[in-house]
């Protein structure tokens, strides 16, 4: 089982961007997670394409993509040009999932795919296979710093479960409330990777709060 932090940089001080990039690269952190929304799929705006083709400049680690819009895949290149690793749609939002998927690793990235709250993980059984990543979001998309869903803890061991019975490769990612409070039960229900926003940049010392997930 993997133990990667991805940091939402959703959290992080846009006036000192490259500041805080910094701290990621020399941290213990994985990637770099980037919540791209669109107003409508979700009911903030965030950033887009211009941000991320910035942050790509001086990351030194993978850009994980989090694309909280509706239709997804009407921009699969355009994330990628500007530098995406990793893109994740949601299953909520995109139509013909399997074709999004398909889209997704043809442009080179891997895939993931986000389930909101309310939608159960076997509704991804006949995709798992397919995937490199699901996404359990543990809050309802489209803020930060919301509380964490205690459900998500029994959606995370169901479908670690249905991994492991297919032998996929599936990472399982967490985002929404995460904390030094729960990363080791998160880690402990099947998760590979958290996102964290709020808890790191908010953290006194966000390089020691990257470091506390790690180790959960």
């Amino acid at each position: 089982m993997s133990r990667l932090v991805s940091p939402s940089m959703l959290s992080a001080n846009f006036l000192h961007l490259e500041k805080d990039i910094e701290m990621i690269n020399q941290s213990e952190a994985d990637w770099f997670h980037l919540d791209v929304m669109d107003g409508m799929y979700v009911p903030n705006i965030s950033f887009g394409l211009p941000v991320i083709q910035q942050i790509k400049k001086k990351a030194e680690k993978p850009l994980d993509v989090h694309l909280m819009i509706e239709k997804p895949e009407r921009y699969i290149d355009d994330f990628k040009n500007a530098g995406a690793d990793i893109l994740t749609v949601h299953l909520e939002a995109s139509t013909h999932l399997h074709r999004t998927i398909q889209a997704i690793k043809a442009a080179g990235m891997k895939a993931g795919v986000a389930l909101n709250p309310h939608t159960n993980v076997s509704l991804l059984d006949d995709v798992l296979v397919d995937l490199d990543m699901v996404l359990i979001m543990s809050v309802n998309p489209g803020f930060g710093g919301q509380n964490f869903i205690p459900q998500a803890i029994h959606k995370i061991k169901k479908l670690h479960n249905q991994i492991e019975s297919l032998g996929a490769r599936t990472l399982i990612q967490v985002d929404g409330g995460v904390d030094d409070k729960n990363a080791a039960e998160l880690y402990h229900a099947g998760a590979d990777c958290l996102v964290a926003g709020s808890y790191v940049f908010k953290s006194a010392d966000p390089m020691a709060a990257i470091s506390k997930l790690k180790k959960a």
